[in-house]
């Protein structure tokens, strides 16, 4: 009874916030994902109390973003105040390559291309888990439950690099990840992950959509993609929602 309490009270919260303030989330990225390039950003502007970011980059001297967009960008759009998500994780991923250490995009794999009916397929693996974006042939990547997947593949341990079933990979690593059989519904899921310090009774997973699943609010609207086989850009406006996504 009382879960269920602070649930309506967190509703009947967002709902006067929503109602009250113009929450626009604003993204313009850009990012090299063939090369390091300074050029390298991501913008994002929302409600002042939640936080923006204005072309912010890796830092290299303190190792981190130098207007701490990974932080800010986490805790006021991804989830909402019970922890659920209200954005999905492999767009949040992929929105901060630029301020992430230069050498991430080769240890994830990001591979970006662009379809000649021009849909463009993001995909990379981060901490053993595989995620894939595809937008349509437009380059659009409609909200909310957008056209994004995940799946288990392996796992990391400290500063180690990734080690992948080989199931999907044939050296078990990220490098040689192969996305065919990795979004291929009929490669099993459920086989061991081995290694010397795979965590006990790892195994790989199914194919699961990366939907929002906040009963509180949710983003709505288009994200446009552009990819010329080097740069990845992408930028829109999205309107926060009340209410879970249908």
């Amino acid at each position: 009874m009382k879960k269920f309490l602070f649930l309506v009270a967190c509703t009947l919260i967002a709902a006067a916030f929503v109602s009250a303030q113009n929450l626009d989330l604003k993204i313009d990225y850009q990012f090299n994902v063939a090369a390091d390039d300074s050029g390298n950003y991501l913008s994002f502007s929302g409600p002042q109390r939640f936080g923006t970011a204005n072309k912010d980059a890796y830092d290299a001297v303190s190792g981190a973003s130098k207007q701490k967009s990974t932080a800010l960008f986490s805790t006021a759009y991804q989830t909402d105040i019970t922890g659920r998500a209200a954005f999905p994780a492999t767009v949040r991923c992929i929105l901060l390559y630029p301020v992430q250490y230069p050498k991430g995009r080769i240890e994830d794999n990001l591979t970006v291309v662009k379809a000649s009916n021009g849909a463009i397929t993001a995909q990379f693996v981060h901490r053993g888990m595989a995620y894939r974006l595809v937008t349509d042939a437009q380059g659009k990547l409609m909200f909310p439950k957008s056209n994004c997947t995940t799946r288990l593949i392996g796992y990391i341990s400290g500063q180690d690099p990734q080690v992948i079933s080989k199931d999907f990979s044939s050296d078990g690593t990220a490098a040689k990840v192969d996305w065919a059989k990795v979004w291929n519904a009929n490669t099993p899921s459920g086989t061991p992950i081995t290694g010397d310090k795979a965590p006990a009774n790892l195994k790989t997973g199914p194919i699961t959509n990366d939907w929002e699943n906040s009963p509180i609010f949710h983003f709505a609207g288009p994200l446009q993609l552009a990819f010329d086989g080097k740069i990845l850009k992408i930028n829109g406006t999205l309107r926060a929602t009340q209410g879970a996504p249908k």
